[in-house]
C-alpha cells in the first residue's frame, strides 16, 4: 500500500492536481490559509490517472469492504469517480447532494438503490470530513447500511480522524498529505526545510498564520 500511496502522490503532483506553496499560501473558501491546494477533478482529464484511481478504489473496496453491494458518490467531486467504480464493480449507484434539491422532488439522494443496501461511499477529498459524513448520515437515515468510505485523498487532519471515529465510519484512501509532502521533498518540488512548515499547518489548519 505504501508504494501505491507514493505513486498516486507523484501522479497528483505531476498533473498539478495538487500544488504546494509553503512560502506563498493559498486562501481556501473557508478563509483558512493553506500551503496546499487540491483539485482531484483534474484526474478525470488524464485517462491513465483516471484509470489508476478507478482501479485502486475498486481494489480497496474488494479487499476492505467486500460486503458492499452498492456505491454512493458524494456530490459533486465524487460523482464521476463513484460512477466509474460502480460500473467496474457492477453495482447500483447513487449520489448524495450537499442539500436537498430546491425544486421537483426535493431529492437529497439521487438514484435508486436496493432497499437496505450495504453501501460503500466514494469521496474525492477528505478535509475536515464534515460534508462527507453528512452524506453518510443521509444514507443511514434513508435506511441504507454504510459499510465504509473510500477516497482518493485525505489531508489527515486530527479533527477529521476524530469525526470519522465518532461517526463509526471506516475510511481508506489511496494517498494522503504525509506521502505527498515526502514525495515532493524527495523529488525537489519543495525544499527539505519546508517539511516543518507543512507539518505545522496540518496540526491546526484553522489557526495557521494567524
Amino acid at each position: 500500500m505504501e508504494s501505491i500511496k507514493n505513486a498516486f502522490a507523484a501522479k497528483l503532483l505531476a498533473i498539478k492536481a495538487i500544488k504546494l506553496q509553503p512560502q506563498e499560501p493559498f486562501t481556501w473558501a473557508s478563509g483558512w490559509k493553506s500551503p496546499i491546494y487540491t483539485d482531484n477533478r483534474k484526474t478525470l482529464a488524464y485517462p491513465d490517472v483516471r484509470r489508476f484511481v478507478k482501479q485502486e478504489l475498486c481494489h480497496i473496496i474488494n479487499s476492505e469492504f467486500p460486503e458492499a453491494d452498492a456505491v454512493a458518490g458524494v456530490a459533486t467531486g465524487a460523482i464521476a469517480q463513484g460512477a466509474l467504480v460502480a460500473e467496474e464493480l457492477g453495482m447500483p449507484f447513487c449520489y448524495v447532494r450537499s442539500k436537498p434539491k430546491d425544486h421537483g422532488m426535493g431529492n437529497l439522494i439521487e438514484g435508486t438503490l436496493p432497499e437496505g443496501a450495504k453501501v460503500v461511499v466514494v469521496e474525492d477529498l477528505i478535509s475536515t470530513g464534515g460534508s462527507s459524513l453528512k452524506a453518510v448520515e443521509a444514507l443511514r437515515q434513508a435506511g441504507f447500511e454504510v459499510v465504509g468510505m473510500v477516497a482518493s485523498y485525505t489531508y489527515g487532519f486530527p479533527q477529521a480522524e476524530e469525526a470519522f471515529k465518532e461517526a463509526n465510519v471506516r475510511l481508506v484512501t489511496i494517498s494522503d498529505y504525509e506521502h505527498t509532502t515526502a514525495i515532493a521533498a524527495k523529488t525537489g518540488y519543495i525544499k527539505e526545510d519546508d517539511l516543518h512548515v507543512l507539518a505545522e499547518w496540518r496540526k491546526s489548519p484553522s489557526t495557521w498564520m494567524k
